[in-house]
């Protein structure tokens, strides 16, 4: 399963380009992005792809240096769940 980093987003694709599941984030300043959206399809449910994506953001995020806000259920959920992720988590005030 090859996770292709996209601008905002990461995506997961069968050999077709079809898009099987990807995870949407926006920038919010320079120093932080938002994760607002996650989907899998439902060939790909049950294979941890949603958390797969989930970390390929937190991995790119702590290469350059940014925080992470998870609006998404989903990713909030990994958040609590994750207790790795805290240095990338955004914190509020």
């Amino acid at each position: 399963m090859e996770i292709k980093r996209q601008e905002r987003k990461h995506v997961i694709e069968n050999t077709d380009g079809e898009m099987l599941a990807e995870i949407t984030f926006v920038p919010s300043g320079s120093s932080m992005v938002i994760i607002d959206h996650t989907y899998v399809s439902d060939e790909m449910r049950g294979k941890g792809t949603a958390s797969k994506l989930v970390a390929s953001v937190v991995d790119e995020m702590r290469q350059q240096g940014k925080k992470i806000m998870p609006l998404c259920p989903f990713a909030k959920a990994e958040f609590e769940r994750h207790a790795e992720y805290e240095d990338v988590l955004h914190k509020k005030d």
